[in-house]
């Protein structure tokens, strides 16, 4: 697919009413955490946002994701999309997307252009709200990954993450123990699934609106 092409549709459908909780909802954990979606227990969470990076390469439109290292944590060693915490000197979120992308895989925060956000999403274990943007850079990026913070940048074709035969599940074991069964996205022979799947659920459900 052309770079351009999906950034235009994917401009104007963020423009739009947004899907929300019918787009995340379909690559959610079961059973399902209702707290995701109870917008009075966020009032004290802690705010971030992360970046869905377009960018050209040998004339197709691909997309990174950040494999997390082993740590003790409620994340380590998952795959997700750039992104963090906000801070005090950010102005925004879209400027939090921007800072964490350049922190975290190099990419030069001028280099890219955001073209719009999507629904928030509500992490339950780490207690984050978190925003997701959607921005493009039509040259390919130099990706320098710090190693404190990322363990391997997963490059996919966009087209990939819209196939619907890159979707399976699975059952997961949680830290606590506790068991329960998820789509994921088959990406690179790695498997994304939780927040991450659920952002990219709202993302194929605003694609093919």
């Amino acid at each position: 697919m052309e770079l351009l092409k999906i950034v235009k549709h994917l401009e104007a459908k963020l423009h739009g009413p947004l899907p929300g909780k019918k787009g995340q909802i379909l690559m959610a954990p079961q059973p399902l955490d209702e707290a995701r979606f109870a917008n009075h227990d966020v009032k004290n969470a802690r705010r971030g946002a992360v970046m869905i990076l377009l960018y050209m390469s040998k004339g197709g439109c691909m997309v990174p994701f950040i494999k997390r290292p082993e740590y003790e944590g409620n994340h380590s060693g998952q795959v997700s999309f750039p992104g963090g915490k906000w801070e005090e000197e950010d102005i925004d979120l879209k400027e939090t997307a921007l800072r964490e992308t350049e922190e975290e895989i190099g990419v030069d925060k001028k280099q890219i252009t955001v073209i719009g956000k999507m629904s928030n999403l509500y992490i339950p274990p780490s207690n984050f709200l978190v925003t997701p943007y959607i921005g493009f850079s039509e040259k390919t990026p130099m990706f320098r990954p710090d190693p404190r913070e990322v363990s391997r940048i997963i490059h996919s074709d966009f087209s990939a993450l819209m196939d619907k035969k890159n979707i399976k599940e699975t059952s997961f074991e949680l830290a606590s123990g506790f068991q329960l069964r998820a789509p994921y996205f088959d990406i690179e022979k790695e498997v994304v699934w939780g927040a991450t799947a659920m952002i990219l659920g709202e993302l194929m459900a605003i694609w093919q609106s």
